[in-house]
């Protein structure tokens, strides 16, 4: 019996746009397209009703921005920003609203298939072209969290903080760490727990800001 596909709802206010990103996920056979929203306040209100694995959301669009529609689906749908980079407010903030990573726009059809697919396992990511410079903004800002936090955490617990920072999926953990990949999603779930977090990609942020290592 094969596995359900994953469902995503896509969220643009450019309908070109939305029409690309659709034709592309439909190619793949694992993913079902389940709608489209042409603004925020609409993302949000399909996401509640028909609750799709993963909502692809534009950052900046009319009636409600992208930031404030990941916040308000927080425990409905994993995000997964697509939009074209920009350090500033937008990116940050829709990455503490517990966003589950982003992507560019300009992004190849393949990854960007391997991007849901990532999220739709629990995985974060951001595009790599722009982690270390994301990161690096992040850690230059003067607000850092008490590291006490982290040093609640347990001595493994600790490199598995290192390794999410350093964008690790659990399979690479899990063979740099040496142990089995469904210890290492546990491990993984009591960081997140532990240190109030909704994403490895706050978790890679949250490491950065604390400038402390494991």
């Amino acid at each position: 019996m094969s596995e359900s596909p994953i469902r995503v709802l896509v969220a643009d206010d450019h309908a070109a746009v939305r029409a690309g990103i659709v034709l592309i996920l439909g190619g793949a056979e694992d993913i079902e397209v389940v709608g489209e929203a042409s603004d925020g306040e609409e993302a949000v209100a399909m996401a509640r009703e028909l609750t799709p694995d993963v909502v692809l959301m534009d950052v900046r669009m009319p009636r409600l921005d992208g930031i404030s529609a990941t916040r308000e689906l927080s425990g409905v749908s994993d995000v997964l920003i697509l939009t074209t980079f920009d350090v500033d407010e937008y990116v940050f903030g829709a990455l503490r609203a517990g966003a589950a990573g982003f992507l560019l726009k300009n992004t190849d059809a393949a990854s960007l298939v391997e991007a849901v697919r990532l999220v739709a396992r629990g995985e974060g990511l951001i595009s790599p072209a722009v982690t270390r410079k994301l990161i690096a903004a992040f850690a230059q800002q003067p607000t850092r969290p008490a590291p006490e936090a982290v040093k609640a955490l347990t001595p493994r617990e600790r490199e598995v903080l290192s390794c999410i920072a350093r964008g690790l999926s659990n399979a690479e953990i899990a063979k740099e760490l040496d142990m089995a990949e469904a210890t290492t999603k546990t491990h993984v779930s009591r960081v997140l727990n532990k240190l109030g977090l909704k994403s490895r990609v706050q978790a890679a942020i949250y490491y950065a800001e604390a400038d402390t290592g494991p």
